[in-house]
């Protein structure tokens, strides 16, 4: 079973797939994060979606999978020029990993004697142009993650090691996971993620019932299973690649501005970054609808997934920072 599960066979977690769907269409939106339940399909749909898009075509032996020739850092050695198609890379970061494994090493000692740029590039130049996917992202070392979220921002990744200086390009959608009972992020760092949602395990016995039966389907009875669900991969790529192409050609009224603002505004999400992220997804989703032009219900559809990591705490309220968006998009937004 070379292929990952398809996404369209994934049950449920309606949320998390419109989420992961919109950072396929716009990767500018700025990564996921998903908290919740282990087992819940978290990683499978993230390699999922990954295995669905279009192959990316990149410079045979170039470690950043770069587009162009002419896109080569000067430091790659290896790359022969040769224009090659290659899957959507998907990397996995572990907890443990070391700062040099997710940046890069600097070769100091061949740099002094030789003057040459000996540079091993690290996670970072594998996940460029694709996606950097993080399990447990709560528990990582503050400073990793500081990393990632700065590169993930800026999409560059610089190393710079005793007067000495790399840098390659490092464009990747940032998907973490994580469960909240074991940590929680810092705010500042919840922030940086475009789009966040929970998930939970399926609390009725069809549903899980069916999970179990697509999944015995897909390890025993792999070919029928693929085929069954290729024709619904197949239209859903068609329909995020129509996407990206319509989102340059969106209209976007000022009164759909103003309810961005007036949204946060009410909701008391701190700087800009929320109704920035808001307005990206909204236009991510009406392109998916195949809609011209941005409407109200667009925001609706996605403030939930957009704002509701970017709440302060309120002690008083006991609902949900989901339910407490979901009310206030009501009385904001009628």
């Amino acid at each position: 079973m070379s292929q990952p599960f398809p996404f369209s066979a994934i049950v449920g977690q309606e949320a998390m797939k419109q989420a992961m769907v919109l950072t396929a269409i716009d990767p500018g939106i700025g990564g996921v994060l998903v908290f919740g339940d282990r087992g819940t399909g978290k990683s499978t749909a993230v390699r999922a979606l990954a295995a669905l898009l279009p192959e990316i075509t990149a410079v045979e032996g170039c470690p950043v999978n770069s587009a162009r020739v002419e896109d080569v850092p000067e430091w790659v050695n290896t790359a022969t020029g040769k224009m090659i198609n290659r899957p959507t890379p998907v990397i996995d970061l572990p907890l443990g990993a070391t700062e040099d494994r997710v940046v890069g090493a600097l070769d100091i000692e061949r740099a002094l004697t030789r003057g040459e740029k000996a540079f091993e590039p690290g996670l970072l130049a594998r996940a460029n142009r694709g996606y950097l996917y993080i399990d447990e992202v709560n528990l990582l070392e503050d400073h990793i993650v500081d990393l990632l979220l700065d590169v993930a921002q800026s999409g560059e990744n610089v190393v710079e090691r005793e007067g000495l200086s790399i840098r390659h390009p490092a464009r990747f959608v940032l998907v973490g996971s994580g469960n909240p009972e074991e940590g929680e992020l810092r705010p500042q760092l919840l922030d940086r993620f475009g789009l966040s949602v929970e998930v939970a395990s399926p609390r009725d016995v069809e549903t899980r019932v069916e999970v179990m039966r697509r999944r015995d389907a897909y390890e025993n009875n792999f070919d029928a299973f693929m085929k069954k669900w290729r024709t619904k991969d197949t239209a859903l790529r068609k329909a995020i690649l129509t996407a990206r192409a319509a989102l340059p050609l969106l209209k976007t009224p000022g009164v759909v501005l103003h309810d961005c603002a007036s949204l946060c505004i009410a909701l008391g999400s701190d700087g800009l970054r929320g109704e920035l992220t808001l307005l990206r997804a909204a236009r991510a989703h009406a392109a998916f609808e195949g809609a011209t032009t941005v409407t109200r219900a667009h925001l609706k559809a996605v403030a939930a997934s957009a704002l509701s990591h970017r709440l302060r705490r309120d002690p008083l309220d006991e609902a949900g920072s989901g339910s407490r968006v979901a009310r206030i998009v009501a009385e904001t937004l009628p």
